[in-house]
């Protein structure tokens, strides 16, 4: 859609008294299921349950005003309850980040060789065993 139509609609909507909101909303649905060539995006769980408590309201003929302020209610809601999705969703990410980078691979001591303990006979002027291929001649 472009910006210039979009406006004209929003435009449109703002003048339009909300028990008329209703009537456009159902009508936009209506043009979907008959006409909408691609499949809208559904809504996150929370926007779907939020939409569903207005449905519910509508058909039960609850007035425009008090389909409004519930609305508003609960547009508040789901704004707060996103903020603390983002939030606990930014936190595990930062653990996940923490926990990938302390179980790196461990940086490994580089290998010396044994030393010979002191105190044996090597320092008390004994020799040391010898294989069978290193005797003395």
């Amino acid at each position: 859609m472009n910006d210039i139509l979009r406006d004209r609609l929003l435009r449109k909507l703002d003048l339009m008294p909300e028990d008329k909101l209703n009537q456009v909303l159902d009508f936009i649905d209506f043009l979907d299921s008959k006409y909408a060539p691609k499949i809208a995006p559904s809504p996150n769980a929370i926007r779907s349950f939020a939409e569903g408590v207005e449905s519910t309201l509508r058909a039960g003929k609850v007035s425009a005003s008090a389909i409004s302020g519930t609305m508003n209610m609960m547009n508040k809601a789901v704004g707060a309850i996103s903020e603390v999705a983002a939030a606990g969703k930014s936190v595990a990410t930062g653990l996940m980040g923490a926990a990938s980078s302390s179980s790196g691979p461990a940086e490994q001591e580089p290998a010396v060789p044994p030393e010979i303990p002191r105190g044996g006979p090597h320092e008390l002027g004994s020799k040391l065993p010898h294989t069978d291929g290193d005797k003395e001649t």
